[in-house]
């Protein structure tokens, strides 16, 4: 995997090529791009996958092909941890599970074994924040079986804001969207969680009362 570089500056004008009619539909450079991954099973497996309903990030079919083209097809043995909790220097990239699972893990506090926080198979996408922010990795991922996967560098997205600024935009701002839902889905099981420790708390007292 590449080291994580920051996303780079916006150009001068750059809301400009967002929003701007002088913008092309298509550059040569994305043009050149997606006539590479022609008739590739694999980039049309991906395509779909990014632009279904459960990936949630609103994209077109043209639309998620041009960001296919953008990536890179990558293997991933079973039994590989390819990102490690706290990481803070591979943080440049997500990927597209295509094939396999991939267990998600993380050590909470006073635990010195991680707990597996979930499963994740085909369609899933793993990384994204790291992507966008460079933070450290929040939970450690392992291939449960021998992975197939496309992968999106900081360094791709940073052409894809040169070669095609709308949809290179839309991918971020779905995927902000979809770190933002995360957010709240847990915000809503922490609440839950301390309305149960609340009751518990409560039913305790009441059986040794003071």
């Amino acid at each position: 995997m590449q080291t994580a570089n920051a996303l780079h500056p916006p150009a001068s004008g750059f809301l400009g090529r967002i929003f701007g009619r002088a913008q092309a539909d298509d550059s040569r450079a994305a043009k050149e791009r997606l006539r590479a991954i022609a008739g590739s099973t694999a980039a049309d497996r991906a395509a779909e996958m990014l632009s279904a309903p459960s990936a949630l990030l609103q994209l077109d079919h043209q639309e998620a092909r041009t960001i296919v083209a953008y990536m890179r097809p990558h293997k991933i043995a079973e039994g590989t941890t390819f990102i490690r909790e706290g990481d803070v220097t591979d943080t440049g990239f997500m990927l597209l599970l295509l094939d396999g699972e991939v267990t998600v893990e993380t050590i909470v506090v006073s635990r010195t074994a991680p707990i597996t926080v979930t499963v994740l198979g085909p369609g899933s996408l793993i990384g994204e924040m790291g992507l966008l922010d460079g933070a450290p990795r929040s939970a450690s991922c392992t291939a449960m079986s021998d992975v197939r996967c496309a992968i999106l560098t900081r360094d791709a997205l940073n052409q894809l804001l040169d070669d095609q600024p709308r949809t290179a935009a839309k991918l971020m701002m779905s995927i902000s969207l979809r770190i933002a839902q995360r957010m709240r889905e847990n915000q809503d099981k922490l609440k839950l969680y301390a309305q149960l420790t609340q009751a518990m708390n409560e039913e305790i007292n009441d059986l040794m009362p003071l």
